[in-house]
Protein backbone atom coordinates (compact mmCIF):
# COMPACT_ATOMS: atom_id res chain seq x y z
CA UNK A 1 0.00 0.00 0.00
CA UNK A 2 1.74 3.42 1.13
CA UNK A 3 5.37 3.27 1.01
CA UNK A 4 6.79 2.38 4.26
CA UNK A 5 10.16 2.76 4.04
CA UNK A 6 11.73 5.79 6.09
CA UNK A 7 14.75 7.44 5.90
CA UNK A 8 16.65 9.11 9.17
CA UNK A 9 15.28 12.66 9.83
CA UNK A 10 17.90 15.61 10.61
CA UNK A 11 18.54 15.85 14.39
CA UNK A 12 16.36 17.97 16.12
CA UNK A 13 13.51 17.89 13.80
CA UNK A 14 10.16 16.29 15.23
CA UNK A 15 8.21 14.29 13.30
CA UNK A 16 4.34 15.91 13.83
CA UNK A 17 1.55 14.00 13.24
CA UNK A 18 -1.74 15.97 11.97
CA UNK A 19 -4.86 15.36 13.82
CA UNK A 20 -7.07 15.44 10.60
CA UNK A 21 -9.04 12.52 9.62
CA UNK A 22 -9.46 10.68 6.28
CA UNK A 23 -12.70 11.38 4.35
CA UNK A 24 -13.49 9.99 0.90
CA UNK A 25 -11.98 11.31 -1.78
CA UNK A 26 -8.76 12.52 0.20
CA UNK A 27 -5.45 12.25 0.40
CA UNK A 28 -5.05 8.40 1.82
CA UNK A 29 -1.48 9.71 3.65
CA UNK A 30 -1.90 13.34 5.16
CA UNK A 31 -5.57 13.58 4.79
CA UNK A 32 -5.17 17.03 2.22
CA UNK A 33 -7.88 17.46 -0.73
CA UNK A 34 -6.18 19.40 -2.85
CA UNK A 35 -5.17 18.38 -6.77
CA UNK A 36 -5.82 14.28 -5.53
CA UNK A 37 -4.85 11.68 -8.05
CA UNK A 38 -4.15 7.98 -7.90
CA UNK A 39 -0.84 7.14 -6.83
CA UNK A 40 0.35 3.50 -6.75
CA UNK A 41 -3.35 3.32 -6.98
CA UNK A 42 -4.27 4.97 -3.54
CA UNK A 43 -5.37 8.71 -3.84
CA UNK A 44 -2.72 11.01 -3.08
CA UNK A 45 -2.70 15.00 -2.97
CA UNK A 46 0.08 16.75 -5.03
CA UNK A 47 2.29 17.79 -2.45
CA UNK A 48 2.88 14.21 -1.05
CA UNK A 49 2.79 12.97 -4.96
CA UNK A 50 5.81 15.57 -5.09
CA UNK A 51 7.52 13.67 -2.50
CA UNK A 52 7.25 10.37 -3.36
CA UNK A 53 8.27 11.28 -6.70
CA UNK A 54 11.80 12.29 -5.27
CA UNK A 55 12.36 10.06 -2.85
CA UNK A 56 11.28 7.44 -6.15
CA UNK A 57 13.59 9.04 -8.66
CA UNK A 58 16.92 9.27 -5.49
CA UNK A 59 16.03 5.32 -5.80
CA UNK A 60 16.59 4.71 -9.80
CA UNK A 61 19.39 6.96 -9.81
CA UNK A 62 21.34 4.71 -6.34
CA UNK A 63 20.28 1.52 -8.16
CA UNK A 64 21.04 2.49 -11.82
CA UNK A 65 24.34 3.33 -10.70
CA UNK A 66 24.54 0.32 -8.00
CA UNK A 67 25.35 2.77 -4.99
CA UNK A 68 24.25 2.04 -1.34
CA UNK A 69 19.88 2.10 -1.11
CA UNK A 70 18.68 4.98 0.75
CA UNK A 71 18.15 5.20 4.65
CA UNK A 72 21.19 5.45 7.46
CA UNK A 73 23.87 7.96 6.52
CA UNK A 74 23.98 10.68 3.87
CA UNK A 75 27.60 9.47 2.75
CA UNK A 76 28.06 9.69 -1.16
CA UNK A 77 30.81 9.22 -3.42
CA UNK A 78 30.49 12.64 -5.26
CA UNK A 79 27.96 15.77 -5.12
CA UNK A 80 25.25 14.37 -7.15
CA UNK A 81 24.59 11.48 -4.76
CA UNK A 82 24.53 13.57 -2.06
CA UNK A 83 22.68 15.72 -3.37
CA UNK A 84 19.82 13.14 -4.47
CA UNK A 85 20.03 11.70 -0.66
CA UNK A 86 19.51 15.32 1.05
CA UNK A 87 16.54 16.14 -1.09
CA UNK A 88 14.97 12.20 -0.50
CA UNK A 89 15.88 12.92 3.44
CA UNK A 90 13.86 16.23 3.48
CA UNK A 91 11.07 14.57 1.05
CA UNK A 92 10.57 11.89 3.64
CA UNK A 93 11.06 13.86 6.31
CA UNK A 94 7.80 16.23 4.99
CA UNK A 95 5.90 13.16 4.26
CA UNK A 96 6.81 12.02 7.84
CA UNK A 97 4.97 15.50 9.40
CA UNK A 98 1.75 15.42 7.54
CA UNK A 99 1.01 11.53 7.76
CA UNK A 100 -2.16 10.80 9.56
CA UNK A 101 -1.78 9.39 13.09
CA UNK A 102 -4.63 6.82 12.04
CA UNK A 103 -4.01 5.71 8.52
CA UNK A 104 -7.45 4.53 6.86
CA UNK A 105 -8.87 1.24 6.24
CA UNK A 106 -7.65 -0.33 3.26
CA UNK A 107 -11.18 -1.57 2.54
CA UNK A 108 -13.07 2.09 3.11
CA UNK A 109 -10.44 3.45 0.97
CA UNK A 110 -11.14 0.71 -1.74
CA UNK A 111 -15.32 1.29 -1.29
CA UNK A 112 -14.97 4.94 -1.64
CA UNK A 113 -13.03 4.51 -5.06
CA UNK A 114 -15.62 1.94 -6.07
CA UNK A 115 -17.53 3.39 -9.13
CA UNK A 116 -21.26 4.37 -8.36
CA UNK A 117 -22.50 2.55 -11.90
CA UNK A 118 -24.16 -0.01 -10.06
CA UNK A 119 -25.85 2.02 -7.74
CA UNK A 120 -27.00 3.98 -10.90
CA UNK A 121 -28.39 0.69 -12.51
CA UNK A 122 -29.69 -0.65 -9.14
CA UNK A 123 -31.96 2.70 -9.46
CA UNK A 124 -33.35 2.88 -12.98
CA UNK A 125 -34.05 -1.23 -12.41
CA UNK A 126 -36.08 -0.04 -9.21
CA UNK A 127 -37.62 2.51 -11.11
CA UNK A 128 -38.30 0.78 -14.21
CA UNK A 129 -40.28 -2.08 -12.18
CA UNK A 130 -42.40 0.34 -10.54
CA UNK A 131 -43.36 1.80 -13.71
CA UNK A 132 -44.31 -1.66 -14.69
CA UNK A 133 -46.48 -2.19 -11.56
CA UNK A 134 -48.22 0.59 -12.09
CA UNK A 135 -49.02 0.10 -15.83
CA UNK A 136 -50.20 -3.33 -14.79
CA UNK A 137 -52.61 -2.22 -11.98
CA UNK A 138 -54.34 0.33 -14.13
CA UNK A 139 -54.40 -1.28 -17.71
CA UNK A 140 -55.89 1.76 -18.89
CA UNK A 141 -54.76 2.62 -22.35
CA UNK A 142 -54.56 6.67 -21.62
CA UNK A 143 -52.59 6.24 -18.67
CA UNK A 144 -50.09 3.96 -20.46
CA UNK A 145 -49.79 7.10 -23.17
CA UNK A 146 -49.89 9.52 -20.30
CA UNK A 147 -46.99 7.33 -18.73
CA UNK A 148 -45.39 7.05 -21.91
CA UNK A 149 -45.45 10.83 -22.38
CA UNK A 150 -44.01 11.54 -19.02
CA UNK A 151 -41.51 9.08 -19.74
CA UNK A 152 -40.40 10.70 -22.94
CA UNK A 153 -40.43 14.21 -21.36
CA UNK A 154 -38.43 12.96 -18.33
CA UNK A 155 -35.65 11.14 -20.77
CA UNK A 156 -35.33 14.67 -22.53
CA UNK A 157 -34.76 16.53 -19.31
CA UNK A 158 -32.54 13.67 -18.35
CA UNK A 159 -30.75 14.42 -21.82
CA UNK A 160 -30.55 18.18 -21.06
CA UNK A 161 -29.33 17.65 -17.40
CA UNK A 162 -26.44 15.00 -18.95
CA UNK A 163 -25.53 17.92 -21.16
CA UNK A 164 -25.23 20.54 -18.73
CA UNK A 165 -23.55 18.25 -16.63
CA UNK A 166 -20.82 17.29 -18.97
CA UNK A 167 -20.53 21.09 -19.94
CA UNK A 168 -19.72 22.22 -15.95
CA UNK A 169 -17.56 19.21 -15.87
CA UNK A 170 -15.59 20.37 -19.33
CA UNK A 171 -15.66 23.57 -18.05
CA UNK A 172 -13.91 22.82 -14.75
CA UNK A 173 -11.26 20.73 -16.40
CA UNK A 174 -10.19 23.78 -18.70
CA UNK A 175 -9.68 25.73 -15.41
CA UNK A 176 -7.56 23.33 -13.83
CA UNK A 177 -5.98 22.65 -16.92
CA UNK A 178 -5.13 26.49 -16.92
CA UNK A 179 -3.83 26.47 -13.30
CA UNK A 180 -1.36 23.42 -14.16
CA UNK A 181 -0.06 25.43 -17.31
CA UNK A 182 0.90 28.22 -14.90
CA UNK A 183 2.32 25.93 -12.20
CA UNK A 184 4.56 24.64 -15.68
CA UNK A 185 5.19 27.74 -16.49
CA UNK A 186 6.33 28.69 -13.15
CA UNK A 187 8.55 25.62 -12.75
CA UNK A 188 10.18 25.51 -16.19
CA UNK A 189 13.20 27.18 -15.42
CA UNK A 190 14.34 25.72 -12.62
CA UNK A 191 17.03 22.55 -12.61
CA UNK A 192 16.50 21.02 -9.39
CA UNK A 193 15.90 17.85 -7.91
CA UNK A 194 12.30 19.14 -6.78
CA UNK A 195 11.48 20.91 -9.61
CA UNK A 196 11.76 17.95 -12.32
CA UNK A 197 9.79 15.81 -9.64
CA UNK A 198 7.22 18.58 -10.00
CA UNK A 199 7.24 19.08 -13.51
CA UNK A 200 6.65 15.18 -14.10
CA UNK A 201 3.69 15.51 -11.60
CA UNK A 202 2.27 18.45 -13.72
CA UNK A 203 2.44 16.96 -16.68
CA UNK A 204 0.89 13.52 -15.59
CA UNK A 205 -1.96 15.26 -14.56
CA UNK A 206 -2.15 17.55 -17.62
CA UNK A 207 -2.41 13.96 -19.78
CA UNK A 208 -5.33 12.79 -17.19
CA UNK A 209 -7.00 16.28 -17.99
CA UNK A 210 -6.63 15.58 -21.61
CA UNK A 211 -7.94 12.37 -21.29
CA UNK A 212 -10.73 13.22 -19.38
CA UNK A 213 -12.03 15.71 -21.49
CA UNK A 214 -11.75 13.49 -24.64
CA UNK A 215 -13.95 10.90 -22.63
CA UNK A 216 -16.34 13.85 -22.32
CA UNK A 217 -16.46 14.71 -25.78
CA UNK A 218 -17.54 11.30 -26.67
CA UNK A 219 -19.88 11.51 -24.42
CA UNK A 220 -21.37 14.74 -25.46
CA UNK A 221 -21.48 13.95 -28.72
CA UNK A 222 -23.26 10.39 -27.96
CA UNK A 223 -26.04 12.43 -25.93
CA UNK A 224 -26.62 14.69 -28.98
CA UNK A 225 -27.43 11.20 -31.33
Amino acid sequence: MIDAQTLDVPAGTTTMQTARRWVPGACVWCGDDVAVEMYRNEPRCGTCRENEEIIEGARRFLGMYGLRPLGGTLQSDDEEEREWRVTARDARAALNQTKLASPPDPALVRKALRPRAAAVVAETVVASRASTATGSATRAAATARTTRSAAGQAAVSSDAVDLDEIQARGLALLDQMSSVDAQLAQVADQSGLAARARRSDLEKQKATIMRTLGALEKARQSAQR
